[in-house]
Order: C-alpha cells, then structure tokens, then sequence
C-alpha cells in the first residue's frame, strides 16, 4: 500500500468515490453525474493546487482506494504564543472491499504525523454514528458539541 497526498491525475478517481460516498450514505439522492463531476473537478484543481486543502490517499495496485480530505483552517492569532492552523479533516472514506483491513488507520496515522511535523494544534472531525467507533479506535476523543445556525 502506498499512501501519499492526491495528484491531479487522481481527479477522476476522486470524483467518482465522492459519487459513490454519496450514494452508499443518501442513496435518496439523484443527480446528474456530469454536472457533479464538473462542479467537483474544479473544486478539485482548486484544492489541489493551493495550499489550504490536502487530499491524502491511499493506493492497493495502483488504485485508489482510500481518501481523506484536510481543510486548514487559520486561528486569530494570540498574544504569548505562535497561532498554528487546525486541521478540518472531511470525507474520510474507503471503499467497501477494503474495509476492516487497517487501511483507513494507516491514512490517519500518516495524517497525524503530517500535521506534528507541520505543528498543527489539532485534527477535528465530526463522525456520523457509523464512524465514531472507528475514530475512537484511532486515539480521537469525543470533544463538546459544537453549536450551528443554519442559514436558510
């Protein structure tokens, strides 16, 4: 297994597992494919080319089969100390055939020593039900409740 940050020669691979991600969670969903790979493609070259996202995936022969999405997002600086960004990490997902084999926990543990080294105060994330156990298994913590206004 290889695990690296994602290239623009992965876009297509990328695209069609945020589709498939989509559906296995919404299978309610209905959309036009090739309008959703458009409007992705371009968020994706736009990630991948700067600096604020990091797409980390993980390969079995060649083939991607695992990708989680980093967002650094900036802290207001404070006085006494050097303000470091935190990692917003989104879209963690591994195809099915490829579960419970620990590729998911490699993606992570490569994730944390990434964001050590780049002295990131810390990785947030927010699982579904589904998830939590996977991340509590990988040295993550339940933290309080964020709050939200949802803006109509």
């Amino acid at each position: 297994m290889n695990i690296r940050k994602a290239g623009e020669e992965d876009m297509e691979a990328l695209i069609r597992m945020r589709w498939d991600f989509t559906l296995e969670h919404q299978p309610e969903v209905n959309g036009d494919y090739e309008l959703f790979a458009q409007e992705c493609r371009e968020f994706l070259v736009e990630a991948i080319r700067g600096e604020r996202w990091h797409i980390w995936v993980a390969e079995v022969d060649a083939d991607i089969v695992s990708h989680v999405y980093i967002q650094l997002i900036d802290k207001v600086p404070r006085p006494g100390r050097i303000t470091y960004p935190f990692a917003y990490m989104t879209n963690v997902y591994t195809l099915p055939s490829c579960r419970s084999q620990g590729i998911g926990s490699q993606v992570l543990r490569e994730i944390e020593k990434w964001a050590t080294e780049n002295k990131y105060e810390f990785i947030m994330v927010w699982p579904n039900d589904e998830s939590r156990n996977f991340y509590v298994r990988n040295g993550y913590t339940l933290c309080n409740d964020p709050m939200e206004l949802i803006l109509k």
